[in-house]
């Protein structure tokens, strides 16, 4: 013998509002796991940041004198500030007051790689502002190739954001650099091969970063730490071993 099951219509009489708040009460819990997610992804990499690779960047050179500290530098930075403007990424300290180089009247320009991070011919300005349209290397610093310090600064994001094409997030994944680890610079139809030496961290008043060594050829490659944030400032330091 065989049975056919058949599924009762719904009661008429069940309220209309009840079944309205329930789809109601499931969009406002799939709401709320969407944005548990994307908080999750925000503060995750600055935690993993922190615990992986903050640390020994203190540890290969000592820290920022704490008198330079500014407790008044949250870690997101001021949100009125736009952080893209290279100009905004120094807090001059007015009982340590240090004047930054005037910008150049003349644009020279070259490209710079990073192999480990998939850098290719970066385009490097000397004295621009906007980190949105390239990397910038800061004014009255040595160019490639000189005795002295070559600084420049890149734009950073939220590590899983990074795009080496693109300016606003190249220097997204720069942490994961060693000591070591190889960077190309094209400038004058001549190119350079240079080599991480050390790494560390500073506070965003600390102006030392820019200061001039004339005992050799330096690069130095400067962005935001950790990355999505405008607490600190990772510092890259390298030295011409190469040239072709």
């Amino acid at each position: 013998m065989s049975y056919l099951y058949l599924k009762k219509p719904l009661d008429s009489s069940y309220p209309s509002s009840l079944r309205r708040r329930k789809r109601r009460q499931v969009f406002a819990f799939g709401l709320f796991g969407l944005g548990f997610f994307l908080l999750l992804s925000a503060i995750l990499p600055i935690v993993q940041f922190q615990l992986e690779y903050s640390t020994k960047f203190n540890q290969i050179l000592n820290p920022l004198s704490p008198r330079f500290y500014d407790r008044s530098n949250s870690i997101l930075g001021d949100l009125s500030t736009d952080y893209t403007q290279l100009s905004n990424w120094f807090i001059v300290d007015s009982q340590h007051p240090s004047s930054l180089p005037d910008s150049v009247s003349s644009t020279t320009s070259y490209s710079l790689s990073v192999p480990k991070l998939k850098i290719d011919n970066a385009v490097v300005i000397v004295g621009s502002s906007d980190l949105k349209k390239s990397l910038i290397q800061y004014p009255q610093t040595a160019l490639p190739g000189q005795l002295g310090n070559a600084v420049i600064f890149g734009h950073s994001v939220l590590p899983q954001f990074f795009n080496p094409k693109s300016y606003f997030t190249i220097f997204s994944t720069l942490y994961r650099l060693k000591q070591g680890d190889e960077i190309y610079v094209n400038y004058d139809n001549i190119r350079y091969k240079y080599l991480v030496e050390e790494m560390y961290e500073v506070t965003p008043n600390d102006l030392s970063v820019l200061e001039q060594r004339f005992d050799g050829r330096y690069l130095t490659l400067i962005t935001c730490s950790p990355p999505g944030t405008y607490l600190r400032r990772l510092i890259v330091k390298s030295r011409i071993v190469d040239i072709y």
